[in-house]
């Protein structure tokens, strides 16, 4: 580079910078522009929304920890400190988005317990979580498959009976269950009836009207009380 040419280009870039200097409202505009690095829980919930976002729309098995990275905005080497793969990941995903099973409370009816029951667990199945989940369920392998059957029957079934079981004792202390109802078995019906609809016939078949059909035409000819019409 001729002398000249230098002085010049040393001129332009004091010129810059004084005009940087002389205009901090653009400086401030530029610091905005720069993404925000996350960190702590904001970290951790941007890494999870990411991890849902691949699988709902291009499954489990197009899912990297990569992609997951890079659309949280983040290092690869930040997700392999906490998760060793990506099923660790998923699962831990999963389980801080999808909604967790409530406790009924008492509403004097069997029938109005089980209908918020249903209802409840029809809005944790269609939840993005309960979408996820059940694309997982849909194209793993059978290895995999086990570690995922675990985290439903822990986080999803088990609760879910459990809630169930209480229901049925409730309405057998005052008369509108039968007497010895309240089984495992029986439990177990509501969410086995609705992993076969969203499995099988898919979430659609869970809108409106789905939990009074449930109740009337399944549940209620297997616990009602001697008596009742």
């Amino acid at each position: 580079m001729e002398p000249a040419e230098a002085e010049a280009e040393v001129g332009m870039r004091a010129d810059a910078g004084a005009e940087s200097a002389l205009c901090p409202v653009r400086a401030a505009r530029q610091a905005l522009a720069r993404p925000a690095r996350r960190r702590g829980k904001d970290l951790e919930n941007a890494i999870f929304e990411a991890a849902l976002d691949q699988l709902t729309s291009g499954g489990y098995a197009r899912l990297t920890m990569e992609g997951v990275a890079g659309a949280a905005r983040t290092g690869k080497a930040a997700l392999y400190r906490r998760w060793a793969s990506k099923d660790e990941l998923v699962l831990d995903a999963l389980d801080a988005t999808l909604p967790h099973p409530q406790d009924t409370p008492d509403l004097g009816s069997a029938r109005d317990e089980l209908l918020q029951l249903i209802e409840g667990f029809t809005g944790a199945m269609a939840s993005r979580a309960g979408s996820a989940l059940n694309a997982i369920m849909g194209e793993i392998d059978h290895e995999r498959a086990e570690v995922f059957k675990g985290f439903i029957a822990d986080r999803v079934i088990e609760p879910t009976a459990r809630t169930i079981l209480e229901i049925l004792r409730r309405g057998a202390e005052r008369g509108d269950v039968r007497p010895g109802a309240a089984t495992p078995l029986v439990a177990d019906v509501i969410p086995a009836m609705m992993l076969y609809q969203v499995k099988i016939r898919g979430l659609e078949n869970l809108g409106p009207g789905f939990a009074d059909r449930l109740v009337a035409e399944v549940l209620e000819p297997m616990i009602r009380a001697r008596g009742d019409g």
